[in-house]
Parts: structure tokens; sequence; C-alpha cells
């Protein structure tokens, strides 16, 4: 009976440390979304540009946001891609306005 309780302790305090328990998947972590994935997400090549990227992922949003019938959870993806692919850019010396 010990042991059920301090594995239940120990579950709780996994959850309070890490936001998430022990038993979830870890799936928006940047090593668990390579970017090809995101790539293929956005639909846009490998060479897009910033322009590029930030126009395929409002395109993606429009269509699911949930106002739209979508979900948050794949908002959530859309976010991320965009994020992963932006900071895979290579840094000009021009400011972005």
């Amino acid at each position: 009976m010990k042991f059920l309780w301090l594995a239940a302790l120990a579950c709780i305090a996994w959850k309070m440390a890490f936001g998430r328990w022990p038993w979830e998947s870890r799936k928006r972590s940047g090593k668990a979304f390579p970017r090809a994935r995101a790539r293929a997400l956005l639909g846009v090549s490998e060479g897009a540009s910033r322009k590029d990227i930030l126009e395929a992922h409002r395109r993606l949003i429009a269509q699911v946001h949930p106002d739209r019938g979508g979900s948050s959870e794949k908002v959530h993806e859309a976010n991320e891609a965009r994020d992963i692919l932006l900071a895979n850019l290579p840094q000009d010396s021009t400011p972005q306005p």
C-alpha cells in the first residue's frame, strides 16, 4: 500500500516539475517535430523565405483555427512549425520591418 502512495506522489511531483504526466508523450519538442515535418505541414519548400513561411502559416491558421471548426492543437502545431522554420533561417544583416 505504501508503494502505491509513493508512486502516486512521484507522479504528482513529476506533473508539477515538468508540466505533464510521466506517461504523456512529448509531442511538441523541437526534436520530435523536425524541420521536414514542419515544412510539410506548412506546405513550403526547403529554401522558403521568411515571407513565404509567414504567408503559409497565415493560410494554415485560417483553415485550422477553432473559430472555423479546427482545434487548438492544430493551431499549436502550426505555430510550432512556423517557429522551427523561422529559427532555422539564415540571419542576414538587413533588419526586418
